[in-house]
């Protein structure tokens, strides 16, 4: 099924299905009653490459591999895998880089993960 990204502070949609945030830290500015989500996987944000990233296009390609690394050995992976493959899920994040942030990586591997898996 199909995998999308979103920031938090967007309007939901009926059409988003499940939506999961899926950062570490909870968003600025943002309160529990006005955060519509499903779910908050924290484990399956970035850890350590975080900070370093920083969202710099220059340090992209980078913290891809390093990413993609952590998240090979990570189980919450498995849990967003068995609910993409299930329905429509919206990864949410808080970056205000639509383009170069965690949640793009993240779907980019449940996208080829539900393509093996056909």
């Amino acid at each position: 099924m199909p995998v999308q990204i979103k920031r938090i502070y967007d309007a939901p949609d009926p059409a988003d299905g499940a939506r999961i945030l899926v950062d570490r830290l909870w968003p600025r500015g943002l309160s529990k009653e006005k955060a519509a989500f499903d779910d908050w996987l924290k484990d399956v944000a970035p850890t350590s490459h975080r900070k370093w990233f920083d969202h710099r296009p220059e340090r992209w390609a980078e913290f891809q591999q390093l990413y993609r690394a952590e998240l090979r050995e990570n189980p919450a992976v498995d849990l967003l895998r068995a609910r993409s493959a299930a329905g429509m899920v919206t990864l949410l994040y808080s970056s205000r880089n639509r383009e170069f942030n965690h949640a793009a990586v993240l779907a980019e591997v449940l996208r080829e993960a539900n393509s093996f898996a056909r």
